[in-house]
């Protein structure tokens, strides 16, 4: 009886294995959205990474994390920094490119819970008097990173966080502006 176990249990963990080995390493995710604002106000609260609290889907998770910024307050060279708790992690945001009103590509460099890096990149497209804000994400997955996007749905849940991003990035560029 307990070998048969263990040969039902061998066969599960070989067959998990083989599904996992199955998925592709490439990464590759993107939402958009349209904000009633001009190309100019949307790309500027992504460009300012200081402004990235106002929008970030990360941010509810944690509000007690902190933050660090390095190099230009904006634009290609500027850096985030953050250090939270276990749902927000610890890592970098380089901006590595910034075309103005049109284009920025960042590098997202996590260190714990656990080391990886992505590439995050906004376009922005003037729609009449709005702006059509897509938002792409992509990473390498080795084995376990792809075990983990299997186990917890990896591609809904990025989904969620970056449709919840652009959301809060519209509200956050459709604000008035005070003077």
């Amino acid at each position: 009886m307990l070998k048969k176990i263990l040969l039902v249990l061998a066969a599960l963990i070989l067959i998990f294995v083989v599904v996992v080995a199955l998925q592709p390493s490439e990464f590759q995710m993107e939402r958009s959205t349209t904000v009633a604002a001009a190309p100019a106000d949307v790309f500027a609260q992504v460009n300012d990474l200081r402004k990235m609290n106002a929008w970030s889907p990360w941010k509810d998770l944690d509000p007690n994390a902190k933050y660090g910024f390095e190099g230009p307050p904006e634009g290609q060279g500027a850096i985030m920094t953050w250090s939270g708790n276990n749902q927000v992690g610890e890592g970098k945001l380089t901006m590595t490119e910034s075309k103005p009103n049109e284009l920025i590509k960042i590098k997202v460099e996590m260190i714990k819970p656990m080391e990886g890096s992505s590439t995050a990149d906004f376009t922005f497209k003037p729609e009449g008097d709005k702006t059509a804000v897509t938002w792409s994400t992509a990473a390498h997955h080795g084995f376990v990173e792809k075990a983990l996007c299997l186990i917890m749905n990896g591609k809904k849940m990025m989904s969620e966080m970056m449709d919840k991003g652009l959301a809060q990035l519209k509200t956050a560029a459709e604000k008035p502006k005070t003077s």
